[in-house]
């Protein structure tokens, strides 16, 4: 870009000069154009500047909310665990229980079937 714009205050001075102007006066003004070209190139560069600081704002804020989205997720999984595992465990205390109830009911059987054998018979 720079490059251009001097090559285009060069031709413009050239220019100037080989129509008859001193050259003093063809130096004057194509300091100027080099002035105008050094603020459009200052301009373009804080144009640029500032669409990339927008541009990470922007990617920040996004990846923001991913994590908080991620975040969440996980959370929720975590909770469905918890509970999964708080039924796994209730599943398992009452199948002992009834393991247990079934057991003795088991050996309350046993216990009368060997006192009726062991009774004397009329």
């Amino acid at each position: 870009m720079r490059t251009i714009a001097m090559l285009s205050v060069l031709a413009v001075a050239a220019t100037l000069a080989a129509c008859g102007q001193s050259s003093q006066q063809a130096a004057d003004k194509a300091k100027a154009e080099a002035a105008k070209a050094a603020e459009a190139t200052k301009e373009a560069a804080k144009a640029t500047v500032d669409a990339a600081k927008d541009a990470t704002k922007a990617a920040a804020e996004a990846t923001k909310e991913v994590a908080k989205d991620a975040s969440q997720a996980t959370k929720e999984a975590a909770a469905g665990a918890a509970a999964a595992t708080g039924a796994a465990v209730q599943a398992a205390g009452d199948a002992a229980k009834a393991a247990g109830d079934a057991t003795k009911e088991a050996a309350d059987k046993a216990a009368a079937a060997a006192k009726e054998a062991a009774a004397p018979k009329k």
